[in-house]
């Protein structure tokens, strides 16, 4: 697996216990709690944490000495855009048939927007293929995966196709040069190593930050895997176990980590109260909370 990096595990944490759940802002110091178990020092989570609130995902606020940080309308949008393969129960089967093709013509002045959208292609499975022209498998819901930008994408930036593979051309040459797929296997193994091990629960001492971990590999995984078509893969492909995996884990994690994270919540707000200032509503009991929907 890759290396977890701060901002895969913040937005890890956001996109599980956060987006769906109305927590109000979630203290620095908590965030710093559930990362240092994983592995992450504090200086590199408060810097993640300025650089997300730079990039419009967090909203920073001050209440005295504490800094607190929540998901802006932009940072939600992102993150329940990837909602669907989150938790969907076939994350690694194409969408549809045939082919989606995009071009886009960004200045080389928006160097952010460009990797922004960039890196949506790359969730949504795209990868180049030359010159511009980026390839993914299916029939990918272009215009949800790029709402989240359309207010920063001028007219015309991009334009998509949806294709079929044309007798005396096939595509399985274009395939192999735009994907790894040897590389993504492994992913899928390490993944599988890492997580398949009941003694994963332990990896941290908190539930919750384990849950952080799993679901940051898990965003990893998703993001490797463009989810190609069958006939690109053998036999052994791992990709349905390594769902069965996750959802294992996710469900043995699911209760303790709640606990953890209505307990953390619980906390912000009882300092709140004692520094004189009522406080937003306690995290919402366990069962109806994002941390425990089923996927």
């Amino acid at each position: 697996m890759r290396s977890r990096q701060p901002k895969q595990l913040l937005l890890a944490f956001f996109g599980e216990h956060v987006v769906d759940a109305a927590t109000g802002p979630i203290r620095a110091s908590a965030l710093i709690s559930v990362l240092e178990p994983a592995g992450v020092a504090a200086p590199a989570t408060r810097a993640t944490l300025d650089r997300l609130v730079g990039s419009g995902i967090l909203a920073r606020t001050r209440n005295g000495r504490e800094t607190l940080f929540s998901l802006t309308e932009h940072g939600a949008a992102v993150l329940r855009e990837a909602t669907d393969r989150v938790r969907g129960p076939r994350p690694f089967d194409p969408q549809g048939n045939g082919w989606t093709l995009v071009t886009f013509s960004i200045p080389e002045g928006q160097r952010m927007l460009r990797h922004r959208l960039r890196s949506t292609l790359t969730w949504e499975g795209f990868a180049p293929i030359r010159d511009g022209l980026w390839l993914a498998p299916g029939e990918v819901d272009l215009a949800g995966s790029l709402e989240p930008l359309r207010q920063d994408l001028p007219p015309h930036t991009v334009m998509a196709f949806h294709a079929r593979e044309l007798d005396g051309f096939p595509i399985g040459e274009s395939v192999r040069a735009a994907w790894d797929i040897e590389a993504i296997r492994r992913e899928h193994l390490a993944f599988i190593e890492v997580w398949d091990d009941p003694a994963a629960v332990a990896l941290a001492p908190s539930a919750l930050t384990v849950r952080t971990m799993l679901v940051a590999d898990w965003l990893a995984l998703l993001r490797a895997d463009p989810r190609l078509p069958a006939e690109f893969m053998d036999e052994q492909w791992p990709a349905t176990r390594s769902a069965e995996t996750y959802r294992r884990m996710h469900e043995k994690l699911a209760e303790a980590s709640a606990a953890e994270f209505a307990e953390l919540v619980a906390a912000r707000t009882s300092v709140r109260r004692r520094n004189g200032r009522a406080g937003p509503p306690s995290a919402p009991s366990p069962t109806p909370s994002a941390a425990t929907r089923p996927r």
